[in-house]
């Protein structure tokens, strides 16, 4: 099935798409409120992480369970699925490359589903401040 947009329509539509999430922010400013500071979609760091501590080598990814999918929630429209197909597995690909990079340069790196934050919000955030006092504390030793 071919895309039912033209191709301008198409760029201004995926141009339209903002490159942080309600979810990502309501994340962020739980961080911020037990005191953690970071930087947001740092463009200078590859994969534009949602959370960065570039002092300690720290990178979080908040992954949609949609558009990075995840084994539990993640599916294929029905509809333009070569469209679909080609574009999650890019994405699949880009997530291993953008993790084996910072794994290889000795960061810290962290993947969260964007599930588990649904399912229990409190205890989410948790894992992600754990991550971080934990590399921090690595760094530190």
């Amino acid at each position: 099935m071919t895309d039912n947009l033209t191709k301008s329509q198409r760029i201004k539509n995926m141009k339209a798409i903002k490159s942080r999430s309600k979810l990502e922010d309501n994340i962020t400013k739980a961080l911020w409120r037990r005191g953690i500071r970071f930087r947001k979609n740092n463009s200078k760091l590859i994969g534009k992480p949602d959370i960065s501590i570039k002092t300690y080598k720290i990178v979080i990814f908040v992954d949609s369970c949609f558009f990075h999918c995840c084994p539990k929630h993640g599916n294929t429209p029905k509809s333009n699925q070569d469209y679909w197909l080609k574009k999650l597995e890019r994405n699949k690909k880009r997530d291993k490359e953008v993790s084996n990079h910072y794994k290889n340069n000795d960061w810290n790196i962290l993947r969260v589903w964007e599930h588990e934050f649904k399912e229990n919000f409190e205890q989410a955030v948790g894992k992600i401040e754990k991550f971080i006092m934990d590399s921090k504390k690595s760094k530190r030793d």
